[in-house]
């Protein structure tokens, strides 16, 4: 035995699923010298699942491994490419998607073989000794028991596992046929809206998963049902999939799915591996391939480290990054499934688009790829031209009409001298309307001195910052014409008089300050000054200085007007419970934390022109606890929509300092995706949108209207007028300027590939 300072000769192994047997198989077949138990707590052939699909990465992974695994597992295997979506009686087949799938038992019986011929020790129907007697008589234990790990709990401080349940209820069943797709099928009941799951394991077999929300659930009584009547119940429900056949159960019951995210993998010699470390929901097909994935490359990891610590430290920096990938793909598939209601309405071959890509693992361009007939159709039904990417479609607000789909978001750029933007100005958001997008929007420009957020922040409150204003928008007029160009009007509030982001976001000036405002008395953040609570005087003040710089605004020609009543500034302040401690009319229930920011709209709609459209930006979380609900965003929108707001920008956050965002590629867009389906409000979606291929998934399977890019245009100020090119589009959706033109296509480079061989002889 070498301890924790050597790689491993005694190995435990807690948990007989697929990732902890073939973890199990891999460090025998590696070291025959090792000793290797595995103890499982039920029988060989227990198993509470049916099928289980891998992917043709996780199966490279496993051929180069151990090609005796992989030879019997390809053996089994069931193959198939299409995928099936039956909504309101019509079905839609995407093909091209490449799927493999074997029985969950025939899966284990391979292992436990593989296991045994290699002098693994298989202890079945035996718990398994407490982890701590196991980490002292063993060099290394790998925790494998499942997303109830006993582990994981007894060591809970050290792991420091978050564990979520959601609001759906499921159940696996089986049918004894095969279906010749990947299915999924929407019923619409008298109790709310059911969906099967299912997809073939064996050439007789199919896995069937039943789901819906906890609501419905109990509604159709399905809590009081005992399992035969279940079965019974869902195949009658489903008869048209299944075609009357009956289901079948594996102590099956009904569960919710919980999300498992650990903040640590390892702790001493114990470490986790599979669904003890982590979870993703099982509409993205991925616990199997993630615990047999984390076998891989913990064994890897143990042969490249000498030290177990740098081993077990390695194995965590590998996989940490693709788990969290993962685990963003499969809660936004299972947030979709959780609102599958809201998509009801969808064309039945929008609403199959929509299904494909919930995940954003399957894109329009990576669809396209795979079934170019199926995705044209979808573009065909939407209002495409023949050879426009959705991207490039027009769309309306009120009487301006946009040439693409396309946004610069608002970007602060502290670059103003007293409020009055300049030359930098001039050519930030001169460059942006040159390259393409359809709406070109400023930073949020402020409506009073005490509005500002930094010295540097742009105004417009006095006559010379209109001027200012209206020497840029005659260069967007008059040099891209066809572009529109927006202003945002706001107030700092209580995230005023700070020092400009490089020096120090967020900090407050050490001199010339100036006095702070805000809905309730509250600092940002520890270290920031203290606002004054606005008095029903001043309300009325603020609500004038909004309407004069509307008025600015609207004299100086912008074709948009937006108000700011996101990320925490005044009258974000207003709508968040968290920042809003008001006892008056204007705090309490939402409606209260509403009526200023709606009063503000109101005025300065009556002074902006009828014909031109006004938006307003939202935080449509606070990412804490006890803020602004999705429900509360819906009901925000539908609001300023019922007041004539004409799209909702739909951002999140920066409400309080001690927000935990949930970061990744499209992060914020579910929530516009909510807010545009529950009230019929066209929306704008931000937030990490980085690729033309985002935006074209994101507008052609409904869940936004328009999207707003921030940090790809300052990479690139001619993003819109690239992805153009880079898609071999030219029209009325992407104009290149008169002096640009002989740039709109890519330019050539060097030959990078070698000729290949005209001739393979034989040796």
């Amino acid at each position: 035995m070498r301890g924790t300072e050597g790689r491993p000769l005694r190995v435990a192994v807690i948990g007989g699923g697929p990732g902890g047997l073939y973890a199990a198989a891999l460090l025998k077949r590696l070291d025959p010298a090792r000793e290797v138990t595995v103890w499982e707590r039920n029988a060989p052939d227990d198993t509470f699942g049916f099928g289980v699909v891998l992917s043709d990465e996780t199966l490279g992974g496993i051929e180069h491994a151990d090609p005796v695994v992989y030879e019997a597992l390809k053996a089994e295997f069931v193959r198939w490419d299409d995928i099936d979506i039956v909504h309101r009686g019509e079905r839609h087949t995407s093909g091209g998607h490449g799927f493999a799938a074997l029985g969950r038992r025939r899966l284990l019986e391979i292992l436990h073989e593989r296991c045994r011929s290699l002098g693994v020790e298989l202890r079945f129907r035996t718990e398994a000794p407490y982890p701590a007697r196991l980490s002292e008589t063993y060099d290394l234990v790998i925790a494998a028991d499942g997303v109830h790990s006993a582990t994981r709990e007894a060591y809970a401080e050290a792991f420091r596992p978050t564990v979520e349940e959601h609001r759906c209820r499921y159940i696996w069943l089986a049918a004894d046929f095969a279906f010749d797709a990947f299915r999924f099928e929407i019923a619409e009941t008298e109790h709310g809206v059911m969906q099967l799951h299912g997809y073939p394991y064996a050439a007789d077999a199919s896995t069937v998963i039943v789901e819906m929300r906890e609501e419905v659930w109990r509604a159709a009584g399905f809590d009081e049902l005992e399992t035969a009547e279940t079965i019974e119940r869902c195949a009658k429900i489903f008869a048209d999939a299944l075609g009357g056949r009956p289901l079948r159960s594996n102590n099956s019951t009904w569960t919710t799915f919980r999300t498992v995210v650990s903040e640590h993998w390892s702790h001493g010699n114990l470490v986790l591996l599979g669904d003890a470390a982590h979870t993703a929901h099982f509409s993205i097909g991925s616990g199997t391939k993630l615990a047999v994935e984390d076998a891989l490359a913990l064994v890897a990891c143990l042969e490249e480290h000498t030290a177990l610590r740098d081993a077990l430290g390695a194995y965590e920096e590998e996989r940490r990054p693709v788990v969290a990938s993962t685990q963003r793909a499969a809660r936004a598939s299972l947030e979709w499934f959780e609102n599958l209601a809201l998509y009801l309405r969808q064309p039945a071959r929008q609403f199959a688009f929509n299904l494909l890509t919930r995940s954003r693992r399957v894109t329009h361009d990576n669809l396209r790829l795979r079934d170019a007939h199926f995705t044209e159709a979808v573009e065909r039904e939407f209002g495409c031209p023949p050879g426009t990417p959705p991207m490039f479609t027009p769309f309306r607000l009120r009487g301006l009409t946009l040439r693409n789909r396309v946004v610069v978001s608002p970007m602060d750029m502290y670059s103003a001298v007293d409020g009055v933007p300049g030359d930098f100005h001039l050519v930030h958001l001169g460059a942006r309307a040159l390259g393409g997008a359809a709406l070109v929007m400023t930073e949020m420009v402020c409506v009073s001195a005490e509005g500002r957020i930094t010295p540097g922040c742009a105004g417009l409150y006095t006559g010379r910052q209109a001027e200012a204003w209206r020497r840029i928008v005659g260069f967007v007029r008059a040099q891209a014409p066809g572009t529109a160009i927006g202003v945002q009007l706001g107030h700092s509030g209580r995230k005023g008089s700070t020092k400009l982001m490089w020096e120090g976001m967020d900090e407050p000036l050490e001199e010339g300050n100036w006095p702070l405002v805000a809905a309730s008395p509250i600092p940002y953040k520890p270290g920031s000054r203290l606002p004054r609570e606005l008095s029903r005087a001043q309300l009325t003040d603020i609500r004038e200085q909004f309407t004069s710089a509307a008025w600015r605004a609207a004299r100086a020609g912008f074709d948009l007007l937006e108000l700011h009543c996101a990320h925490g500034y005044l009258l974000s302040g207003f709508l968040s419970p968290l920042t809003n401690h008001r006892t008056d009319a204007y705090g309490g229930t939402l409606a209260k934390r509403l009526r200023f920011p709606l009063e503000v709209f109101d005025a300065m709609r009556s002074v902006w022109p009828e014909e031109r459209p006004m938006t307003v930006r939202i935080s449509a979380t606070d990412w804490a606890e006890g803020g602004t609900t999705a429900e509360e965003a819906v009901e925000i929108a539908r609001a300023f929509a019922a007041h004539g707001a004409d799209a909702i920008d739909v951002s999140t956050g920066q409400v309080v300092a001690e927000e935990r965002p949930a970061y990744g590629r499209s992060y914020q867009t579910p929530y516009a995706d909510r807010i545009r389906h529950a009230t019929g409000v066209p929306v704008i979606a931000v937030g990490a949108i980085s690729s033309w291929d985002d935006v074209n998934s994101l507008i052609l399977a409904g869940r936004t209207d328009l999207c707003a890019l921030a940090r790809p245009h300052l990479y690139d100020p001619h993003w819109t007028l690239h992805a153009a090119a880079e898609q071999g589009y030219s029209g009325p959706g992407a104009v290149w300027p008169a002096p640009y033109r002989a740039g709109s296509r890519r330019p050539q480079t060097g030959r990078t590939d070698a000729p290949k061989p005209r001739l393979t002889l034989g040796s």
